[in-house]
């Protein structure tokens, strides 16, 4: 098992390896396998790029993100200013409902709120707006409305698991009740928990995910 200090490392070396990041910018500390993020950035989407980077560091358990967004002068813009470009953002992104969605800016805080018909929609509503200047924070409101299917989630979130490179099958239960479904048992790294996660929301119908897995200790031989 890795120790704190070897995932403090590993971790500031994934920063350090991100290219649109200067890892002297961001401090971390590890405690018990969970890594907190501080410092200051001067845009949302490298707030966003820091936290990616992390979940992608083997023995990382949780991640607490404390990272501040500071504007450059030459990337201020009014609320007036981002409204509009979230606006064009979401309207030109194929794969946003952008009629189901209402959006607030307040003092560069950016809410979305409103009902889309699946989980992939409600993520591509924030990827699609994260890297717009003079954003500080973004808050996905955005709910999935029920979705009548008659196919059987189990057998494809199962089946979805299966084809993954990065997910043990055979290690995590699958527990499926109207729309929610409920991830049990045990994986190797905080990726394949979220690839895992990932899988049982790309199912159909799907309107919640309740994950109940966790992460295995792992002896490193030397």
């Amino acid at each position: 098992m890795k120790s704190d200090i070897e995932i403090q490392k590993d971790v500031m070396d994934q920063l350090m390896w991100e290219p649109i990041l200067n890892g002297t910018e961001i401090g971390v500390s590890v405690k018990r396998g969970v890594v907190t993020l501080s410092g200051r950035v001067d845009n949302y989407s490298k707030k966003m790029a820091a936290e990616h980077a992390v979940r992608k560091v083997a023995g990382v358990k949780a991640v607490a993100e404390e990272i501040m967004v500071g504007i450059l002068p030459d990337f201020r813009r009014s609320d007036t200013e981002i409204a509009e470009a979230v606006l064009c953002s979401l309207k030109w992104n194929p794969f946003v409902p952008e009629e189901e969605i209402k959006v607030k800016v307040e003092d560069g805080y950016v809410s979305l709120e409103g009902e889309v018909t699946w989980d992939y929609q409600r993520n591509f509503a924030k990827k699609c707006i994260d890297h717009l200047p003079g954003i500080k924070m973004v808050y996905n409101f955005l709910t999935v409305k029920p979705v009548i299917s008659p196919v059987n989630v189990k057998e494809k979130i199962a089946a979805a698991f299966e084809r993954s490179a990065t997910i043990d099958a055979e290690k995590i239960n699958v527990e499926v009740s109207g729309g929610k479904v409920t991830l049990e048992g045990k994986v190797r790294s905080f990726a394949e928990q979220e690839d895992a996660v990932d899988a049982a929301w790309s199912a159909p119908g799907v309107t919640e995910v309740v994950n109940r897995l966790e992460l295995e200790d792992i002896i490193f031989a030397w």
